[in-house]
């Protein structure tokens, strides 16, 4: 036996026979099942008397098989990963060689030429043939599932059957080298339950899938495509198959799956956190937003950041005539200079290393590209550090934003999109406020350009949303990274709960909401449904597979809070051109009396004394109460 093994291993670490052994093989086949077939109907003496003659009539013969292997490429196939297809395939193809044969013996008198091989032998020669080519796919394909199965080969179910299903099946057996072994279906669908598809059977999806899974040895479930929404939706099979250490795999199609084109290997991937979080999909009129943008010259602070860098990657498909890319952190910007020319060649991009702050070095570069659209990502944004750092918070936040708000108005920029944060909202943190003061600058500049009080043309919209998953700092990186070293995870808070949303999609309603805003607005997107910080870490470690990780719980950190809000609680919302996307409706403050407030508050910040930087900006925003932070002290005087 281990012989056989090796011989097998051996052939089947091979990628696969060339088409001409194939083609060798089924040619001896049908010589080989002809003089079976009349030695066994003439006796062996009448066949080897005649030996010549009958080997001659058969190789004639067999050019009309060779009509049929050509014209059902019956070579074509991996005899590995036979199906039924090939099965047909042969079974067409030998029966266009006997057909050819019986019409070319009534027409061309053959039996005169030849040996004469009466038609009861043809089709025992049709039958033999075809019983022995099917035969030996069905044994190599049984050698190599059952045999040589490679230890890294994982033993799977499918969810979903019919077209999805075995597309999926179809996917999975051709694919090189192999990774998974297919075990069977698993069907929400009564009449599928108890056949046999692909010579596996269809299990019920119910109470009972663990103990099938169980007794096939299986750990890995493969979503067909066409099932995925109804696989994410059912929160319970998805925490049972987690539970149980069942490894996930869907397609990462791009777009939902007709049902109809090929869908590749490659495509499939296992799950991760991010495909498991509560949401629905995104819709974005992204032809409006390539319109607007296609041919300006763009400029985005924060670059190389995880919402700027993102953005950078899709404004680039939009052919902007120009991106002019600014952050201070030299070596990810770096990094997105090489993404740009490596994926868009094509678009000019000056990639410049400074801060928002450096008003001198901002004007020379407003004057120097004019740039029609300014999306403002750039920003200090680590609660607990800012806690540490009011003073630099007012200047990189507030004064920063400043800064490229007023260049905007006095070079002319048609828009100006900021991007906030839902810790703006009843802030409880430095960081929060800062971000609320930004909003606050900005939509007084709005009104005041609009009123005419300030000149200018510039449209100022402000986009605020909650958490985005991957980002830097994020709980999603840190918690991985605690995983693999064995944990222990640590959770701030046990029932601690955060709106979450994926980087790309974040990015593209911030394009939407950006270009499609008239000036003055807040923009709040639909973040979907909270999810609780500890329950993330728990699927988080089961989706690892990893055993003994425990979650620790630290304690709130300096300024946070247990839930994030989305609008002020004197704040209403009206609906836009995007479901998804709302319009809060705040109060407006005077341009003037917010430059004041801010010059002053710059000025306080200039001398690093903590408590009279955030009390200042406790005074601009009267509903910033800190939590956990020692500045809670200036909430009660």
């Amino acid at each position: 036996m281990d012989f056989i093994r090796k011989i097998a291993s051996w052939y089947f670490s091979k990628q696969a026979l060339p088409y001409w052994c194939v083609l060798v093989y089924d040619t001896l086949v049908v010589l080989i099942s002809g003089l079976v077939c009349l030695t066994l109907d003439h006796g062996v003496h009448a066949t080897l008397s005649h030996f010549l003659p009958v080997v001659c009539t058969l190789g004639v013969y067999l050019l009309f098989f060779l009509v049929g292997f050509r014209v059902m490429r019956t070579y074509s196939g991996v005899l590995r990963y036979s199906s039924f297809a090939d099965v047909y395939r042969i079974g067409v193809a030998n029966l266009i060689g006997i057909t050819g044969i019986l019409i070319a013996r009534w027409f061309l008198a053959f039996d005169k030429v030849f040996v004469p091989i009466r038609s009861k032998e043809l089709i025992f020669i049709f039958l033999m043939a075809t019983a022995i080519m099917v035969a030996t796919r069905v044994l190599m394909k049984v050698i190599f599932e059952k045999v040589i199965e490679d230890k890294n080969v994982r033993r799977a179910f499918i969810y979903g059957v019919k077209e999805g299903g075995i597309a999926l099946a179809k996917t999975i057996r051709m694919e090189m080298p192999t990774r998974f072994s297919l075990q069977g279906f698993v069907s929400d669908e009564s009449d599928m339950i108890g056949h046999v598809l692909q010579g596996v059977d269809v299990y019920r999806n119910d109470e009972h899938l663990q103990k099938h899974m169980e007794a096939k040895h299986v750990k890995t479930l493969l979503v067909s495509p066409l099932k995925q929404d109804d696989f994410f939706r059912n929160q319970k099979m998805v925490d049972a198959l987690l539970e149980a250490g069942v490894g996930i795999y869907t397609f990462d199609l791009g777009q939902k799956w007709d049902g109809h084109s090929d869908i590749n290997a490659s495509q499939l991937k296992e799950v991760q956190i991010e495909d498991l979080l509560p949401r629905n999909e995104i819709e974005v009129d992204l032809k409006a937003v390539e319109a607007l943008l296609s041919g300006a010259d763009i400029l985005i602070t924060g670059s190389a950041g995880s919402i700027g860098s993102e953005m950078v990657h899709q404004i680039a498909q939009f052919a902007p005539a120009r991106l002019i890319l600014v952050d201070e952190a030299e070596t990810p910007q770096h990094d997105v200079r090489l993404m740009l020319k490596r994926e868009f060649p094509e678009v000019e991009a000056v990639t410049i290393v400074t801060s928002i702050t450096n008003e001198s070095r901002m004007e020379n570069i407003f004057r120097t590209y004019r740039p029609k659209y300014v999306f403002h990502a750039a920003a200090y944004k680590h609660v607990p550090m800012m806690e540490d750092n009011p003073s630099e918070a007012v200047l990189n936040n507030i004064q920063g934003t400043r800064v490229i708000a007023d260049l905007s108005v006095k070079y002319g920029v048609k828009k100006f999109v900021m991007v906030s944060t839902d810790k703006a909202v009843n802030p409880t943190n430095v960081m929060g406020c800062s971000k609320r003061i930004c909003e606050i600058y900005c939509q007084s500049l709005n009104k005041a350009i609009v009123e005419g009080a300030v000149t200018g043309e510039t449209q100022f919209v402000t986009t605020r949303f909650g958490n985005v998953l991957g980002s830097n700092g994020s709980v999603i990186p840190l918690f991985r990274e605690q995983i693999k070293n064995g944990g222990p995870v640590t959770v701030t808070h046990p029932d601690i709960i955060r709106y979450f949303m994926l980087i790309p999609e974040a990015c593209k309603l911030v394009l939407e909401a950006g270009t499609m805003g008239k000036g003055g607005e807040i923009f709040v997107f639909d973040m979907g449904q909270p999810v609780k910080i500890a329950e993330l870490a728990r699927r988080m470690i089961r989706l690892s597979g990893a055993t003994g990780v425990d979650i620790q719980f630290t304690g709130l950190r300096d300024g946070e809070k247990l839930y994030e809000e989305v609008l002020n609680d004197e704040e209403i919302t009206k609906p836009t051109f995007n479901k998804k996307i709302k319009i809060a409706q705040v109060r407006e403050y005077d341009y003037a009396d917010v430059c004041r407030d801010i010059d002053a508050l710059v000025a306080t910040s200039l001398h690093y004394d903590n408590m009279e930087t955030v009390r200042q900006m406790k005074q601009i925003v009267p509903e910033y109460k800190s939590q956990h932070s020692v500045y809670e002290v200036l909430d009660k005087k």
